[in-house]
């Protein structure tokens, strides 16, 4: 189960009542006496107004949003250019301004190890602009040099080897546990690397594979803290990953960051900005096959998907499908996980979003006959996604019973990527309220999430 923090971290409005210690009944007091003061008397300070802001996506009324803005410190010019709730103040920024040079790469490694551990912002930061100014400078960027080294204990060989060694372990555990069982294990091996580069003494050659480690680990922190509902802290190890394989000389490990941005984006309801970034991926890969190519080409398919782009997300599967017919044993360690049941399921979930259920049902069932029975954390995913598809089309017992297979694997892992897959199964129950068997599986659901 997740933590009540945690939960609390799906909306802005979650951020500030946290900075101020408000409840929603404390809330809903202090927009009601800034209202006052604004000249709106009798105004009611209701919780459940509140708490629907936070988790129903009810917009508030002009009053309110001037009163809050108010107690807030926030200009009211403010709230027109960046509509509810945009303009809420959200914490410390993600900052994207390093150099793109060895220095600004241990600068970013040394801000974000241990600090993002504790970034419970469950929103996204850095959007428009910033994902555009961020894949523009990335794919105008020469190879990097590393030059130099650092006083301190010599640095081998055999110890970048040791700590590459460690990541594949990491990543069965993410498999088999989720996020947030794994986030503060990748950090700490993060830090040693960190650690190593700021302090140690190494060649040129130790020095870019000792950024390329880093690079993956930050990656790979990124993911799996976007796993556990950590946006803002996901956004800061992306943009250190990038960083530290920029001056590692790895493009490829590169673009597998800019991918993972991207399906953050399209989780969270911006596909114009995951099409940006997924594109940026593409055209840093070049020509790539292989798992690599099928990867990349398969996010711009599920943003455009996300779209409503049936003919560009056509072209990209297509795309993808034969990059993946090339797939060959060397391809780095990271793209392994993009095996046949991945990349259907994947494709069920474009037909999802293109509103296509039988021919993603379809998928998605194909996807969960050959899954690995160890990647529990994803074939949780596939069920719930597979459940609510049978739902929507109408088949309330199949899908009751893809997703009761799904709630002993919510239990041992820790995912809030399922716990929302869950709550839209749970919506889809609810609709069938009478119905004895979806009334008990929405209880179950619910002591899941």
């Amino acid at each position: 189960m997740l933590t009540e923090n945690a939960q609390a971290c799906a909306h802005p409005l979650a951020f500030v009542r946290a900075q101020r210690g408000w409840s929603y009944q404390k809330l809903a007091r202090v927009v009601a006496k800034r209202a006052r003061d604004l000249g709106v008397a009798n105004m009611a300070a209701e919780r459940q107004k509140v708490w629907r802001w936070e988790h129903r996506g009810v917009v508030p009324d002009r009053v309110s949003q001037l009163a809050l803005a108010t107690e807030l410190g926030v200009p009211t010019e403010r709230l027109e250019s960046h509509p509810w709730p945009s303009w809420l103040p959200t914490g410390d920024h993600v900052r994207t301004d390093y150099p793109w040079t060895q220095s600004g790469s241990l600068s970013a490694l040394t801000d974000v190890v241990q600090d993002a551990l504790t970034d419970r912002r469950g929103f996204l930061t850095i959007s428009g602009s910033g994902v555009a100014s961020l894949a523009t400078e990335w794919l105008s960027l020469e190879p990097a040099r590393l030059t130099g080294a650092l006083d301190g204990g010599l640095v081998d060989e055999q110890i970048v080897h040791r700590i590459a060694h460690n990541i594949p372990g990491l990543r069965v555990m993410d498999d088999r546990l989720g996020g947030e069982s794994v986030r503060r294990l990748v950090d700490a091996e993060l830090g040693v690397v960190a650690e190593l580069l700021a302090r140690g003494r190494y060649p040129e050659k130790i020095g870019r594979e000792l950024h390329v480690v880093a690079a993956e680990l930050a990656r790979f922190a990124g993911w799996v803290s976007f796993d556990a509902g950590y946006q803002t802290a996901a956004q800061r190890y992306w943009v250190t990953a990038l960083h530290a394989a920029h001056v590692g000389g790895d493009r490829l490990l590169g673009a597998n960051v800019l991918k993972n941005m991207s399906l953050q984006c399209v989780d969270f309801s911006r596909p114009a900005e995951a099409i940006e970034l997924a594109e940026a991926a593409v055209r840093t890969a070049g020509a790539t096959t292989g798992r690599v190519g099928a990867m990349l080409h398969m996010r711009k398919a599920r943003a455009h998907a996300a779209l409503g782009d049936q003919v560009a997300c056509t072209r990209e599967l297509a795309v993808a499908e034969a990059a993946f017919s090339r797939a060959r044993p060397q391809e780095p360690s990271w793209a392994v996980y993009f095996d046949e049941a991945e990349f259907q399921a994947q494709v069920g979930c474009c037909y999802i979003d293109l509103g296509h259920l039988p021919s993603a049902d379809r998928w998605l069932g194909n996807a969960l006959a050959s899954h690995p029975a160890e990647k529990v954390r994803d074939h949780a995913t596939y069920l719930l996604r597979r459940a609510g598809v049978q739902i929507d089309l109408g088949n309330l017992d199949a899908g009751c019973a893809l997703a009761a297979e799904a709630v002993p694997l919510l239990t041992v892992t820790r995912s809030r990527r399922n716990a929302r897959r869950a709550d839209e199964v749970r919506r889809r129950l609810r609709r069938h309220a009478t119905v004895p068997a979806a009334r008990d599986l929405d209880q179950r659901l619910a002591e899941m999430v």
